[in-house]
């Protein structure tokens, strides 16, 4: 049997069991949020009366904060287990860096919005264009993200326990 890098095994069960992850799960919650407060940004320039439009991405903004709050911490804890001084470990730093660096924007983006009376009407250039920057970056942090996963296998089994998926089934 193989070698099993530490990469691959959780450092506490916080992260997740042995093959079953929680921070690939958890990062569904900003981004969906994220996405969705971009396509309500959009939308309150198209209709007569945008403030619920509005309103809604400044709430979708504060639950994908708070989202990437309980991802990130199931993902540093799997930045824990790479073994420092390797590509994966550099992947695994700007990947976080990255993702602290957009949620923080999107932090600012919801003060933003939140300030003074909250959105009153179409979502200003300012918070749309932010939205759409820290989308932009999320994307590239998600591409390292699946780079740590499907190029370095981070918190992936190990090749022995994969292949019992594709052993014929005996009777």
């Amino acid at each position: 049997m193989p070698v099993q890098p530490s990469a691959k095994r959780p450092v506490t069960v916080l992260a997740g069991t042995y093959g079953h992850p929680i921070h690939p799960i958890l990062v569904t919650v900003p981004i969906g949020a994220w996405v969705s407060a971009f396509v309500f940004d959009a939308a309150s320039h198209l209709v007569g009366n945008p403030e619920f439009l509005a309103l809604g991405a400044m709430w979708l903004i504060a639950l994908g904060v708070v989202g990437a709050a309980a991802a990130g911490m199931a993902g540093f804890l799997d930045l824990l287990a790479i073994p420092s001084g390797t590509p994966a470990h550099r992947t695994g730093l700007l990947h976080m860096t990255l993702n602290l660096l957009v949620t923080t924007s999107y932090l600012v983006n919801f003060l933003w919005r939140h300030a003074g009376e909250g959105p009153t009407g179409a979502v200003g250039a300012g918070p749309l264009a932010l939205n759409a920057v820290s989308l932009a970056v999320l994307a590239v942090s998600g591409y390292l993200g699946g780079r740590l996963a499907y190029r370095y296998g981070v918190r992936v089994v190990d090749e022995a326990t994969q292949a019992e998926g594709f052993a014929p089934h005996s009777r």
